[in-house]
């Protein structure tokens, strides 16, 4: 195990950051495309056409357009808030991730979104408090199973934890979790939520160490991967299916940038031997 001491961070972000809104993308392409139009209109103005526009001419003006909306995005937004979409895609492909997906559920209350798992067959399920904050009952929806009305039973605030329970009368879809967290300097890892606008986006990254904070007791794990909203309870799993800990946050690290920070499944077994 890698544990890296580094200063306290002064500021943890544990509603996550966010790089952009569906509008603003939207807002962007369209002005871009507008502005476009604008600038090819007004140098046909200044033309004296001698024959018809060919076909083939518009065309290559299209693709010109589509390619300067695409040259513009990377500028505007980060490269991880475009890529986390196809790399999704691309993991969804594989029969493992498949099967994860299955118990990663969608945490709704009447303030929030986020991500949960079930870790039972008999409906619990593991998200963060500050998702579920101070309510009793939420709404969870499985990819294949439905939605439910899930009970908040066990609130652990210190660590960040809520524990959920279901009632269906079907065995319900988990992940296991690692009997104690241990893990490699720059050992890969997936993780499956539901960030910004969307839901059962899976995606990859790579353990960074431990770290410390002002506002914990105990030192949590920082991750180089693209965590968003809505990215609050997402189990992450280890290379031999294994869940290892829970996204709750992101900081700006001195050393290593935005990154995201997850509690290990230790600190629930704690919490869990202490009732």
């Amino acid at each position: 195990m890698d544990k890296e001491k580094k200063v306290k961070p002064d500021i943890i972000d544990d509603d996550l950051y966010e790089e952009f809104e569906d509008d603003e993308l939207y807002e962007i392409v369209e002005q871009v495309r507008q502005d476009a139009l604008r600038k090819a209109a007004m140098k046909e103005e200044n033309k004296q056409p001698k024959r018809p526009f060919p076909k083939w001419a518009f065309w290559l003006i299209a693709i010109a357009l589509l390619l300067n909306v695409i040259a513009i995005l990377p500028r505007t937004f980060s490269i991880p808030a475009i890529d986390f979409l196809i790399t999704s895609a691309k993991l969804s492909t594989d029969e493992e991730i498949q099967q994860y997906k299955k118990s990663v559920v969608v945490v709704e209350t009447e303030e929030s979104k986020g991500t949960g798992f079930s870790i039972s067959s008999d409906g619990y399920i593991l998200t963060n408090h500050h998702v579920v904050d101070d309510v009793s009952e939420v709404k969870v929806g499985f990819p294949n199973n439905g939605i439910f009305t899930a009970e908040v039973v066990e609130r652990y605030p210190d660590v960040d934890l809520a524990l959920l329970k279901t009632e269906s009368d079907d065995k319900l879809p988990y992940l296991t979790l690692i009997d104690k967290t241990v893990f490699e300097k720059d050992e890969p890892i997936s993780f499956i939520g539901n960030p910004l606008a969307f839901n059962g986006i899976a995606n990859q990254g790579t353990i960074i160490g431990y770290t410390e904070l002002k506002s914990w007791e105990k030192p949590v794990v920082m991750i180089r991967a693209p965590v968003y909203r809505g990215n609050s309870g997402s189990p992450i799993i280890n290379q031999d299916g294994k869940v290892i800990g829970i996204i709750f946050a992101t900081i700006d690290h001195d050393e290593h940038g935005k990154v995201g920070l997850f509690i290990p499944v230790d600190y629930f077994y704690e919490q869990q031997n202490n009732l």
